[in-house]
């Protein structure tokens, strides 16, 4: 038994020796790099690729400060990029850009092509296609104008009313922008005013009305229209209007009084029925030997609404009024002399 024993102990002792001179003496530094293989492998290698479309933003840049884009661009590209599923699930819109350069620019059409690459992506991630694959820029002068600003109505005022004039405040805007658009236009004009059955003055904030070439320069803009409206009026020839004189030396006129022909609102006619009562005549002396000049003005509430067109005559004559005697007694009245 005693031998039996030595000879299992003999035989484990030999097969360890021979286990451990098969096993590498680095086997710890080999086992470290096996495992930062996997590692290594399961994070990029073992990382599926996929594609994906990333719309990405157009950046001008150095566009010549004399030039200006006249034509309606896309300002974002669709970019077909390919790369790890962890890295490239991360890029969103505006991650990328694209640049467009347009230091070279001149007046006309330019072709940009979107070259892939020229877009820059992350480490790992490359550009497969574009679209579109170039840009179209017309390149235009800038320049200035300044455009008067026309109102647009449309309806009827109140009966026995009229539109005298539409004021615009500004009467002008000055705009900065493409040749080919600007050239085109001589005024800018509001939207439409409705006047229907208005009857007295108003101001109002109005709308220009802008094409969208105009849109995209200036934005929305309003403007101030001041409407003056007054009421009709009828011409009148008003007779038997009193001249006056302030005078102090005794001179009497001829004629003492005018005809006064004036434009006179239709209310005003029918609610006054002594139109002589509206005026004040009155005679001036401006150093004309025998004559005076007659100045006819509105009076009152009159002042406004009433347009003097002639006055008949403009100018009367002046004759010095020679002063009373007492009247002469009859002989038989005369007084007695005691």
């Amino acid at each position: 038994m005693k031998l039996l024993d030595q000879l299992n102990k003999s035989l484990r002792v030999d097969d360890i020796r021979r286990f451990q001179e098969m096993w590498p003496k680095d086997w710890t530094l080999r086992f470290i790099s096996l495992i930062l293989a996997i590692v290594l492998w399961y994070f990029v290698g073992g990382d599926d690729t996929v594609d994906k479309n990333v719309l990405v933003p157009l950046e001008v840049i150095n566009l010549p400060r004399d030039l200006v884009i006249s034509n309606q661009f896309k300002r974002e590209i669709e970019v077909t990029i390919s790369g790890p599923r962890s890295q490239v699930l991360k890029i969103e819109k505006g991650d990328i850009t694209k640049q467009v350069d347009l230091a070279q620019a001149v007046p006309g059409t330019m072709v940009i092509k979107n070259e892939i690459h020229l877009i820059s992506v992350p480490r790992g991630v490359k550009v497969l296609r574009t679209q579109p694959d170039s840009i179209i820029f017309s390149m235009d002068k800038l320049i200035q104008k300044q455009l008067a600003v026309k109102p647009t109505t449309k309806g009827n005022l109140a009966p026995h009313y009229l539109l005298q004039t539409v004021r615009m405040k500004p009467e002008t805007i000055s705009i900065t922008g493409p040749q080919a658009v600007l050239a085109q236009l001589d005024a800018l004009h509001t939207q439409t005013i409705d006047i229907s059955g208005m009857n007295q003055s108003t101001q109002l904030q109005i709308p220009l009305d802008l094409k969208p070439a105009l849109l995209d320069l200036i934005g929305e803009t309003s403007v101030t229209a001041d409407l003056v409206i007054a009421e009709e009026t009828v011409e009148k020839h008003i007779s038997g209007v009193p001249i006056e004189l302030n005078d102090q030396g005794g001179r009497q006129i001829t004629p003492s009084t005018v005809t006064v022909t004036a434009l006179l609102p239709r209310s005003l006619v029918r609610e006054n029925k002594d139109l002589q009562s509206l005026f004040n005549a009155m005679a001036v002396d401006e150093g004309e030997a025998g004559q005076m000049t007659v100045k006819v003005v509105p009076m009152g509430n009159s002042l406004n609404s009433v347009k003097i067109v002639k006055v008949e005559p403009m100018v009367v004559t002046y004759s010095e009024e020679k002063p009373k005697l007492p009247p002469m007694l009859k002989q038989d009245q005369a007084p007695r002399k005691e």
